[in-house]
C-alpha cells in the first residue's frame, strides 16, 4: 500500500430539510388548520483522529465528502429527521487547513473529534406561520444549505523512533530487521521515497527519506523528511561504515537538524534536542575489528548510547539495540 501523507478534499455539510404545507384532516374537524412539519437539520461534517497512518490511502480516489441532507417535514406536524453526520477518519498527527479562511486544526490524540462544517437548519412548515389573522397559511420555508469548504490535509507522523541518516545508511534494512514493514531496500541512494513504518511490540518506528547536506533548505528529500521527523519522540541516527569520514557525516546531519530548528524557531522542541542513539551500520564491510572498536569509542564521546551492527547479524540487531 502506497504511503500517502497529503491530500486535498472538498466537503459539504448536509442541507436542511424543507418545511411543508399540510392540513389537519380529522373526522368531525372540517377546518383542522395547518399541520405542516418543519424540516430536519442537515448533518454536520467532522474529522476524527484514528491510530492508522495509512488511512489516507483510502481517499486516494475519492476527494469529495457529503453529510446527509435533513428530511423534509411531514403531515400531522411531524418534524423531519435530522441528517446523519459525516465523520472522516484521519491519522493522529494530521493538520487540516482551510485556505479561504486561513483556519488550521490539528489532531493530536486518538479519538479526538473536530467539527469543521455545520449542517443547515431545517425549513419551517406552514404550521409555523399560523396566526389569529391568518388561520390558513400557505407559507413554508426551504431548508438552509449546509456549510461547504475545501481543505488541505497533511500528515506529520507521530512515531516513537525516527531513523535518520544519509541515503543508503541502512535505515530500511534495519526497519525490516526489527519489524515486518517490508520496506523497499537497494544499493543506491534515495531508495526510500516516502516514510516506511513498522510496529515493534506496539512502538512505531519510522524510516524517513534520507537527508543530504542542504536538506533544511529543501534539497533532496529533506523537506519531506524534516516534516515527519519533528514529531518523533527519539532519533536513531544511522552512520554507515561505508563512509570514509563517519564523524563528518554524523555532524553534517546534526547541522541540518539544528538549521531546521533555527529556521522554524522550534527551540527546546527542536529536532536537535530530541533524545538520540547512534547506530554505526554495516560493520560487515570492515575486516579489522579494532577499527570498529575505535569508531565506537570516538562516537561514545558524543553519546552514551552507541551501537555497531551488521544487518547480517541478527544477534547484534536484536540484542544490542533493543
Amino acid at each position: 500500500m502506497a504511503f500517502i501523507d497529503e491530500i486535498k478534499i472538498h466537503a459539504e455539510a448536509g442541507r436542511g430539510g424543507d418545511g411543508v404545507v399540510r392540513w389537519r384532516q380529522e373526522k368531525f374537524v372540517p377546518k383542522g388548520g395547518p399541520a405542516g412539519g418543519d424540516g430536519g437539520r442537515g448533518g454536520n461534517f467532522y474529522v476524527q483522529a484514528v491510530r492508522d497512518v495509512h488511512v489516507l490511502s483510502k481517499y486516494k480516489a475519492k476527494k469529495e465528502f457529503f453529510a446527509e441532507r435533513g428530511e423534509d417535514g411531514s403531515k400531522k406536524s411531524l418534524h423531519g429527521k435530522d441528517g446523519e453526520d459525516f465523520i472522516l477518519d484521519l491519522p493522529i498527527g494530521t493538520i487540516i487547513t482551510r485556505p479561504d479562511t486561513e483556519e488550521t486544526w490539528q489532531l493530536t490524540e486518538e479519538g479526538q473529534k473536530i467539527l469543521l462544517l455545520k449542517g443547515g437548519y431545517g425549513g419551517f412548515g406552514n404550521e409555523h406561520f399560523k396566526k389569529s389573522t391568518n388561520t390558513t397559511p400557505q407559507e413554508w420555508r426551504p431548508g438552509q444549505d449546509g456549510e461547504t469548504g475545501d481543505f488541505g490535509i497533511e500528515l506529520e507522523l507521530f512515531a516513537d523512533i525516527g531513523l535518520v541518516g544519509l541515503p543508503n545508511a541502512g535505515k530500511s534494512s534495519l526497519l525490516n530487521g526489527l519489524t515486518n514493514a517490508d520496506a523497499k531496500i537497494g544499493d543506491y541512494a534515495f531508495t526510500t521515497l516516502d516514510p516506511n513504518l513498522g510496529d515493534f511490540y506496539g512502538y512505531i518506528i519510522a524510516d524517513i527519506p534520507g537527508v543530504i547536506e542542504g536538506a533544511s533548505e529543501g534539497k533532496g528529500l529533506g523537506v519531506k523528511f524534516l516534516k515527519h521527523i519533528k514529531r518523533t519522540k527519539m532519533i536513531a541516527h544511522l552512520v554507515s561504515f561505508e563512509n570514509p569520514n563517519m564523524m563528518k557525516v554524523y555532524k553534517e546531519i546534526r547541522k541540518e537538524l539544528s538549521t531546521y530548528d533555527k529556521k522554524n524557531k522550534l527551540g527546546e522542541d527542536g529536532l536537535a534536542e530530541k533524545e538520540e542513539i547512534i547506530i554505526l551500520t554495516k560493520t560487515d564491510v570492515i575486516e579489522d575489528p579494532k577499527f570498529v572498536a575505535k569508531k565506537l569509542k570516538d562516537f561514545e564521546k558524543l553519546s552514551e548510547k552507541v551501537f555497531a551492527i551488521s544487518l547480517y547479524d541478527d544477534k547484534s540487531i536484536k540484542c544490542d539495540i533493543i
